[in-house]
């Protein structure tokens, strides 16, 4: 497997060995379990996991997983289908048995062949996964299930024990079995005072543990998979954390180096881009614009061997060799553009950061599997400038907010070292919507919209451009329109501006029309807020939380919107300008101006801290609680009475 590969399939491994399922034989319910209704320490469950049980064996290449699930909703009833993704070439499926349990004792064995699907085809790196449906499923069934997931003789395994699931478990037991071949064994865990990993003479791994709560589903929380109760193995030559990455560290920094070495050939491609009077960032940002001209196969298609060799070309093994091709994954990308700022006489170091969407950096777990992506840094007329040249469509100076406030490896002059990368700012993260609309007597409107983006919702649109034809990226436009703006309107886009030049604002020209005011005698009453009247609004419904607020970035939203009144209205009445300041963190203001002829509305919505504690989630909830206050209000306009004849 290319680096690339292994990367995703470490990932996928992961992802894999965090899902629920185990054991060796099927267990005859009780009374008890065939009779429940509900789970007293889970008041509301649609199911709880009665029993779960892993056991993951070196000596015999195999995970073996076991599951027992009590259904007592409708809701539940989603938990009658299984998917279990695996690697294919490398892990195989067997021994699947399963079973449904009426409440009166009646089983139903699974009897239709599980099918085995193709999930994802990467260069050659494939992703199946297999998926069967357990028959006859009601409220009240016990799902039995179990089946074993078959390594390669030539594969060790480090598996996670995810304790917590999507809902309420009983009881669980997890065990492993190391290989004898294996001479450090290492484990981070993050488990309740109640539960204790155990290890026996042999060597071998144990953890018993009961009443473990459901994962939270906050809103906008971290990646699921770095919460909860969990263990995690690994193996590692090294014993302390320092002497870990500082070696992992320094062959990751040799290995770009490596690839990023000057040469002749390169040195002239940088000499005919630049010239010596150009200045730090001219000569920086004409290098970044000539690799981000370059086909990034990330967002296209890696070329086989066959076509390499059918196009006389090869695979890069340094950046000269991805310059001539004209194409490279992300890394070589990134690593094409630290060589060229590096013969430009420029100060550049590469960074390997983690992905944010995915997980959340830990130094305890040492392994290099939690970096996924390479950027660069650069100092320019003094500053320190982060660039990611991987995110096709990003702007010079631009971080993907997935890569921001992450956890990396960055190269120094003495080695490389653990940081965090910078986090982006709300100023670097603007959308701006205007509106001009034309209301009639009868509420309905007709009007058009300019929606102007910055930072990571730019991004965002540019690279949904990239792997979606026209059609269908105007289709996702528009429906994310339609969730914002009030009942009864319809949004139709005209066009986009600036969508594949991301040195311009993007902006997108909209018409809407449909009904917006409610008419009640001489008065028509309109929503005082057009973007935000049908908006959903975050946290108002929870008042309390523990898990981490992740907002993934700062941002700053700007509506400005103009009501042309009909002849014969007036305004009667309009909800007081708001300034609520939320100090150090947020900014949230409203403001009406009317004439005789129109109405104009102008709110804007800052949030400067994408990341929150939960001790600071009062002052989040209390926030938004009076952001969704103001924003659900409305304004009277009142018809003037007609002159007698």
């Amino acid at each position: 497997m290319t680096p690339r590969n292994f990367k995703h399939f470490a990932l996928l491994l992961a992802i894999f060995l965090v899902a629920p399922i185990l054991h060796a034989q099927f267990q005859p319910p009780t009374d008890e379990e065939l009779k429940m209704t509900a789970e007293p320490n889970a008041p509301g469950a649609a199911a709880i996991y009665l029993y779960r049980e892993e056991t993951d064996n070196d000596e015999l290449h195999s995970h073996t997983f076991y599951e027992r699930v009590k259904i007592l909703s409708e809701k539940g009833k989603d938990l009658a289908t299984v998917s279990v993704p695996y690697p294919k070439g490398f892990f195989s499926i067997t021994d699947i048995k399963a079973r449904t349990i009426h409440a009166d004792g009646t089983i139903v064995p699974l009897e239709v062949k599980p099918s085995d699907l193709m999930a994802e085809k990467v260069k050659d790196f494939q992703e199946n996964k297999i998926v069967f449906t357990l028959p006859d499923v009601q409220v009240g069934s016990i799902l039995e299930y179990r089946f074993i997931l078959r390594l390669d003789e030539n594969w060790f395994s480090t598996p996670i024990w995810q304790a917590q699931q999507k809902y309420f478990v009983r009881k669980e037991h997890f065990n492993f079995i190391p290989s004898v071949y294996v001479a450090r064994m290492f484990m981070t865990s993050n488990l309740p005072p109640r539960a204790r990993v155990v290890q026996d003479s042999a060597g071998r791994y144990t953890l018993d543990i009961a009443d473990v709560p459901a994962l939270p589903s906050d809103e906008f929380m971290p990646p699921v998979g770095t919460l909860g109760e969990r263990v995690q193995f690994y193996l590692s030559p090294f014993t302390t954390r320092e002497d870990y990455w500082k070696d992992a560290g320094n062959h990751w920094s040799k290995d770009v180096n490596h690839f990023a070495d000057e040469s002749k050939g390169l040195r002239d491609v940088v000499n005919g881009l630049i010239t010596p009077a150009d200045a730090e960032d001219v000569r920086a940002r004409k290098l970044y614009d000539a690799v981000m001209a370059l086909e990034n196969t990330d967002f296209t298609r890696q070329k086989s061997k066959s076509e390499l060799k059918q196009l006389k070309e090869k695979e890069s093994k340094n950046a000269e060799d991805t310059w001539k091709a004209k194409s490279g994954s992300s890394d070589d990308l990134a690593q094409l553009l630290l060589a060229m700022l590096r013969i430009a006489r420029l100060d550049a170091t590469a960074a390997v950061v983690s992905n944010r969407d995915i997980h959340i950096f830990n130094p305890d777990f040492l392994s290099m599997s939690q970096l996924n992506d390479i950027v660069v840094r650069v100092i320019v007329n003094g500053k320190e400038v982060y660039l990611d040249p991987g995110e096709k469509g990003a702007t010079f100076g631009q971080l993907h907010w997935k890569h921001t406030l992450a956890g990396c490896l960055r190269q120094t002059p003495t080695g490389a070292v653990l940081d965090f990368t910078p986090a982006g700012t709300y100023k670097e993260a603007t959308t701006s919507r205007l509106a001009d609309i034309n209301l009639a007597p009868d509420g309905s409107i007709k009007g058009s919209l300019h929606i102007t983006m910055n930072g990571p919702e730019a991004l965002r649109w540019r690279q949904v451009a990239l792997i979606n034809d026209e059609g269908e990226l105007r289709k996702q436009f528009e429906a994310d329109l339609q969730d914002i703006v009030p009942d009864g309107t319809t949004v139709h886009l005209q066009h986009f501006l600036g969508l594949e030049d991301s040195n311009s604002l993007f902006m997108a020209v909209v018409d809407v029309s449909g009904t917006l005011a409610t008419a009640t005698g001489k008065r028509l009453f309109v929503p005082s807020q057009f973007f935000a009247s049908h908006a959903t609004h975050p946290f108002v419904s929870a008042p309390a939380r523990l898990t981490l607020v992740d907002m993934h970035y700062a941002f700053t939203v700007t509506d400005d919107v103009t009501l042309r009144l009909p002849d014969g209205y007036s305004v009667e009445s309009i909800p007081a300008d708001v300034s609520l300041p939320w100090p150090g963190h947020g900014l949230f203001r409203t403001k009406s101006v009317s004439t005789p002829q129109s109405l104009r509305m102008v709110r804007s919505l800052a949030v400067a801290t994408a990341v929150i504690e939960p001790k600071a989630y009062d002052q989040l909830h209390d926030f938004y609680q009076k952001l969704a206050s103001a924003d659900g209000q409305q304004l009277a306009l009142t018809r003037a009475a007609a002159a007698p004849k």
